[in-house]
This record gives C-alpha cells, sequence and structure tokens, in this order.
C-alpha cells in the first residue's frame, strides 16, 4: 500500500486545502487509486473549477435548442425531425507535445462527443494557434497538426470543410489545436448520458485500455516548464481505422433499443465516463476491474481507471440486451466486455482480484468538486490609438497584408484534409463559412470557426463580443440563418487575477452578444494554464458557429461574377486601425483599442443582407474582417479571377482601406439593380471588372500578382 504524502498529492496536482477537503467527504486517507480518481475529476480539464460560476452566465436556451451545455454535445432543432449535434475541444498540450498524434486524438475526442449522442458525423472544423511563423519550432508543429488532423479525419471519412490558422508570438511555447465536429440525428433517436436501472449492465466497447494518455487531463490542467517534453507518456495514440468501425458499430446499436445511456472515455477515461453517467443519474456504479480489455501485461486498477487510450465508449444496457450488442460490436472486430452494473449505493466502487479498491461517495467526486471566485482584476482600456500617418506605398501595403502570416491563404492547410468525402459539402474551405448539405435534402448547415485574440487581449469585453459576431457574420454571408455555437476558452493561469479578468470579460461580451444575435451556446470546452514558464497566450476564446439554409442552391459565395456589376458596402465606416494587421504589419505596432462592436447595427445589417441573398438580390457577399475593406476586395477579385475599381472616401486612405470597422460586408449587384432601404449606412464604392484592383487617385494591382503573394507565404515557409 503507497503511503500518501504531501509529495505525492502535489505531483496529481492537487493543493493541501483540496486534499483536505476530499479527507472530510471520504472521513479517511484515500489510498492511490482514490486519490488519482479525484485528481483527474477535480482538474480544470474535467471540473471547470475556476470557470464553472462565469460560464453560467452564457445564454443556452432558444426554442431550437434541444440540449444546451453539460452533456457531450449540444443539440439543436433543424426541422423535419433533424437535429444537428456539435462540440468544440481542445488538445493544445498534447499537440505541442506530440503534434501528430496530438491533434488526431483531439479529432477523434470530438468526434466521439458528437456519435455518442446518435449523430452521425458530417463535418470537422478546426482553429489553429501557432508561434510566430519564424520560430524555429511552429514549422515542425504545424506539419504535424495539419498531418494529424488530415489523418485521423480522411481516414474516418468526416470531411475536413473549415477553420483558421494564426500565427503570433505568444504562442510560440503553447500552441492551441482545437477541433469541433457537428453531426447529424434524428430528434427522436438522440443519446444521453444518465445512468439509469438498478442492476443495469454496464458494457465496456471500442479498443483496449492501454498506457497511453495516464493522467492527460491533469497535465492539460498545468502549464509548461522547461520538462515538458518529458510528458510525451501522457499523449494518447489514436486509430481512425478503430474509430470508423466504433462509428459504425455504435450507430448500428442505436437503431435499436438496447441503449440506456452512453458516454465516450474521454478525458479521464474510464473514470470520467463511469463517474458522470453514475452522476447524473443519481445512481451507483460498480465495476469489476478483472474485466476491462487491456492491451498491456500487469495493468493495474489505478493504469485502467486513468488511461486515455483512444476509441473507447461506456453504456448501459437494458437487462437482455448483452448478447445482441455483443454480436453487433464483434462483427465490427471491436472489443465488448460487461464490466461492471448500476447499483443504488450512490457511490463508485471498483473490485479488483476480489477486492474492494476504490468505495468512494460520487457527489465529492463530481457534483461537489471544487468551484472557485477566482480574483479577478479587468484589463485596463487602451489609450486611443491617435494619428497615424499613411504608408509611402499604399497599394503595395495590400501585397504585403495578403502575403503576411495571418491574411495569406490556407490552401497548403486544407488541400491536405478530405473536405469532400461524403458528397456533401457544397461550399469549400476558402469562403466566408463551410456549407454542408443535410443529405437527401436541400438543407445545408452553415458552419464557421472564429476568434480574434489581439482584439480581447486590448479588450476582453469587445473582443468576446466580436468572436461571436465574426462567426454569425460568417453565417450570414453565405445566407444562412445562425442558430447556435459552441465555444473553447483558451487562456493562460486563472491564479492570475489579470488572466481570470480576461476570462472573465470575454465571458461578458459573449454573453453580450449571443443575447443580442439570438445566438445561444449550446456546448464546449475551457482550456487553461496555457503558458510557459510564466509567458501566457493571447486570450483565445474560439467560437464554432452552426446555422441552417433552407435551399443550398441560394447561398451566396464570396467570389466576383461577371464585370460591370456594382460594388456596395454594407455598414458605417470609421476608420479604425487600432489592432489592425496593417498596423502591426506595416508599422509594426500592437496598439489602440480594438473596433467596438455595435450589436444592434449588426444584427440589423445581417439580417437585411441574409434577405437579400435568399430572394436572389446579390450576386456575391463577403464580409470584411482581417485587414479590412480592401483585402475583403482583393479575396472577392482573386476567388473570381475579376478584377474591380473602386473610389476610396475621406482623406486618410490606409483609415479607410485597412481599418478593421465592424459589422461589414460587402455585395455585388447586376447593373440597375434597385436595393431595398438599409438600416445600416449603405454606399456604392465601385463596379466589377478587368484583371486589376484599382483604387482611383492610389494605384493599382494586378490580381494575379496579388494572388501569388497570398498563396506563397504558407508553401514558401514550409519548403524552408
Amino acid at each position: 500500500m503507497t503511503a500518501i504524502t504531501p509529495e505525492i498529492v502535489a505531483e496529481h496536482g492537487l493543493q493541501p486545502d483540496e486534499y483536505a477537503r476530499i479527507l472530510k467527504a471520504i472521513g479517511r486517507e484515500p489510498n492511490l487509486l482514490e486519490l488519482g480518481i479525484f485528481s483527474v475529476m477535480w482538474s480544470e480539464h474535467c471540473s471547470y473549477k475556476s470557470s464553472r460560476i462565469h460560464l453560467a452566465k452564457l445564454p443556452t436556451k432558444a426554442p431550437w435548442v434541444i440540449q444546451g451545455p453539460g452533456e457531450n454535445a449540444g443539440v439543436i432543432d433543424i426541422g423535419d425531425g433533424d437535429a444537428a449535434i456539435f462540440k468544440m475541444e481542445s488538445h493544445n498540450h498534447p499537440s505541442f507535445i506530440e503534434p501528430y498524434q496530438g491533434a488526431a486524438t483531439g479529432v477523434g475526442g470530438i468526434m466521439r462527443d458528437v456519435f455518442t449522442m446518435g449523430a452521425r458525423p458530417v463535418a470537422n472544423l478546426n482553429s489553429l494557434s501557432f508561434g510566430a511563423a519564424t520560430h524555429p519550432k511552429t514549422k515542425q508543429l504545424l506539419r504535424g497538426v495539419v498531418a494529424g488532423i488530415g489523418g485521423y479525419g480522411n481516414c474516418t471519412g468526416v470531411p475536413t470543410v473549415g477553420g483558421e490558422v494564426r500565427f503570433h508570438p505568444s504562442y510560440n511555447g503553447n500552441i492551441l489545436v482545437n477541433a469541433m465536429c457537428v453531426g447529424l440525428a434524428r430528434t427522436d433517436k438522440i443519446f444521453y448520458s444518465a445512468a439509469a436501472g438498478i442492476g443495469n449492465p454496464v458494457v465496456y466497447v471500442g479498443s483496449k485500455t492501454g498506457r497511453d494518455g495516464i493522467h492527460g487531463a491533469t497535465m492539460a490542467s498545468a502549464e509548461f516548464d522547461e520538462d515538458s517534453e518529458s510528458k510525451r507518456p501522457t499523449v494518447q495514440v489514436g486509430d481512425p481505422f478503430m474509430e470508423k468501425l466504433l462509428i459504425e458499430a455504435c450507430l448500428e446499436l442505436m437503431a435499436t433499443d438496447a441503449i440506456v445511456a452512453i458516454q465516450d472515455m474521454g478525458a479521464a477515461g474510464l473514470t470520467s465516463s463511469s463517474v458522470e453517467m453514475a452522476s447524473k443519474g443519481g445512481v451507483g456504479i460498480k465495476l469489476i476491474m478483472d474485466n476491462v480489455p487491456t492491451r498491456e501485461e500487469g495493468m493495474t486498477p489505478y493504469e485502467m481507471m486513468l488511461s486515455e487510450s483512444q476509441e473507447r465508449m461506456l453504456m448501459i444496457l437494458k437487462p437482455g440486451a448483452e448478447p445482441q450488442a455483443e454480436a453487433i460490436f464483434r462483427k465490427w472486430a471491436l472489443d465488448f466486455a460487461v464490466i461492471g452494473h448500476v447499483t443504488d449505493t450512490g457511490r463508485l466502487q471498483l473490485e479488483w482480484q476480489g477486492e474492494m479498491v476504490c468505495d468512494l461517495p460520487l457527489d465529492p467526486i463530481g457534483e461537489d468538486a471544487p468551484k472557485y471566485d477566482r480574483p479577478w482584476a479587468p484589463t485596463p482600456p487602451r489609450a486611443p490609438l491617435g494619428e497615424v500617418a499613411d504608408s509611402a506605398d499604399l497599394m503595395g501595403d495590400l501585397v504585403k497584408l495578403l502575403g503576411s502570416a495571418d491574411l495569406a491563404s490556407r490552401r497548403w492547410v486544407w488541400e491536405q484534409y478530405d473536405h469532400m468525402v461524403g458528397a456533401d459539402t457544397v461550399q469549400r474551405p476558402g469562403g466566408d463559412a463551410a456549407l454542408v448539405r443535410v443529405h437527401g435534402t436541400k438543407k445545408a448547415l452553415a458552419i464557421s470557426t472564429d476568434v480574434t485574440p489581439r482584439y480581447v487581449f486590448a479588450d476582453p469585453l469587445e473582443g468576446g463580443k466580436q468572436a461571436i459576431a465574426e462567426t454569425w457574420r460568417n453565417i450570414t454571408a453565405v445566407g444562412a440563418t445562425p442558430l447556435a455555437v459552441t465555444d473553447c476558452m483558451n487562456f493562460a493561469a486563472p491564479t492570475r487575477p489579470e488572466i481570470m479578468g480576461q476570462f472573465v470579460g470575454a465571458i461578458e461580451g459573449m454573453a453580450q452578444a449571443c443575447r443580442a444575435l439570438d445566438y445561444p451556446v449550446v456546448s464546449g470546452n475551457v482550456s487553461l494554464y496555457n503558458e510557459t514558464e510564466g509567458q501566457g497566450i493571447l486570450p483565445t476564446p474560439g467560437i464554432g458557429g452552426v446555422g441552417l439554409i433552407a435551399d443550398w442552391e441560394r447561398s451566396a459565395t464570396l467570389a466576383l461574377k461577371a464585370a460591370g456589376e456594382e460594388i456596395w458596402l454594407v455598414g458605417a465606416s470609421a476608420g479604425h486601425l487600432g489592432q489592425s494587421i496593417w498596423l502591426r504589419e506595416i508599422r509594426g505596432l500592437e496598439d489602440g483599442p480594438p473596433p467596438p462592436v455595435d450589436l444592434t447595427a449588426e444584427r440589423a445589417a445581417g439580417d437585411w443582407v441574409r434577405a437579400l441573398i435568399l430572394n436572389g438580390t446579390l450576386t456575391a457577399v463577403h464580409d470584411t474582417a482581417d485587414g479590412g475593406l480592401l483585402v475583403a476586395l482583393a479575396e472577392m477579385a482573386m476567388a473570381g479571377g475579376i478584377g474591380a475599381s473602386v473610389t476610396p472616401k475621406g482623406s486618410h486612405f490606409a483609415a479607410w482601406a485597412y481599418g478593421e470597422d465592424q459589422g461589414r460586408y460587402i455585395i455585388t449587384v447586376k447593373p440597375g439593380t434597385t436595393l431595398p432601404p438599409c438600416p445600416v449606412p449603405l454606399s456604392r464604392i465601385g463596379s466589377t471588372g478587368g484583371t486589376a484592383l484599382k483604387v482611383e487617385g492610389i494605384g493599382a494591382q494586378d490580381i494575379g500578382a496579388l494572388r501569388k503573394a497570398h498563396e506563397i507565404f504558407l508553401p514558401d515557409m514550409m519548403a524552408r
């Protein structure tokens, strides 16, 4: 019997006061296995102990929300008996330590969150944050992460349809890999995780349990240090072909009435799945550890319970359903084992070699986990930017911006993903939002991931609003109605008041935007301690948005369609250069406040644009975001292979061209089209045609030259 010393408690990521709380909760000293169970379940990754009180401020309900936060994934009603099920999750620390497997198992884990609820996964997306493009580790990390995402997603037959990639020195020591999955199910065949039925069998299915990933949840809840490379054993190893078999086997069993509850074994593995199922059901659970399928000799209950081996699920079945379920899983060449049963004790009991090796009350492990209201300090407001002079080569700035790390084409990335498998992807990567058809119908889901971390760092409230509004705008720009979001809250150490202040501010901004846009949060994930030796990342509350269009053939794209069409700008322009990419790339400054987000104007502009898309008035639509108006117009021109001529307004060209004012769209219409009254400022800025992007009185750039600058950055970077 291992004696529990203060050093062992600390190695398990528990503070002395937390250990004292464990002693009080169970009335005795835990053994090592019990300590390990508390360790993973009370980690930030599993308990959200520093974030729960603030997450409760987010709006989570709407008439179309079937299931909000608290389950494996969120569920929304998309009509005709169909439901969309989706979630976004982080795999940051594992991906920094072992980029291929870290990213691959992040994709596998988020897909299990979706299909465990009865959905067939139909789309994967991601949001990736890397260090400076010139940092010696960035190229290797980018190559490994992209290969891992592509390798796993491609093999499972789920298209990777969209995402984003950013570079910033704050991620040099701690990259972010956020994965999102969307699935489709019938509203009358959605599965939940609450265990029920005293005596019902507890069944383990999928891959065998190994020693990979042990204490992964605890590792994901701590900052990196100079010894982070030694944490490689806590990175899981995935098998996408096994995942594909698991998807098919689970969906086949779900077509019967055998399942009472189901949960994937994600972070904290068998511990979290068994504890969460029993806690949600208000029951107890007893497991016979000798029955757990293992792939390594001599595994102990501690290793079995804390392993995060991939492609595993835990189920509660109806009595007598075991032979039917076993036949299905054996047919798909997967392990199947009855490893326990539901009890009325309210306890987690583990038996091994005839002895009870764990006997814990469930409430302290799960529902009564610590919940902290940590001290927080608001982010001081940034001083106004002041006057910034135009540069000497205003059109040359456009070439530099399009070829910069944050604005360059991501083709090198998404061409490594299979974005067409399944034959339902109707808008591919490179647009404002991906569009995936609901198979056999004209309906399509519009999906986007977005956040602008530099805005959140400068002003968490406005940055949080903008992250929500940007995905709403992206979905609107293809003609879909935004319905709900999932979030992935990536921040540094919550023990620092300034970091906790970023989190609190971002949550408040997100909540304001969600309420104003009728855009609730239905699922999500929190990843804290994203820092290395005290150097934190930019606050990065990644947002994944999902919307619906009734007829995908009415959707809009950003590509210019023909010469001679009118170009209009929807939304107010104040020429806001604070925190803009132009300011950073051309002036070398990361300064000033971010652009404010007027949520009333955002809603009005988006609803007006969407209505015109759906009635066929608009020929092309693109929201203006990073880089401002001229960058957005260049993207439209490059996509369509058609030039444009525009007339600037005001005397400060950089502010007009590269200001990042929010809530704006560039639209095109056929000549002579009469537009209805617009609730926000609307101005005609030019017309399409030619082979160059021309700005009256300033200069012109050939589309081919723009495209070359735009496309070359990542291939050049990866070839060096």
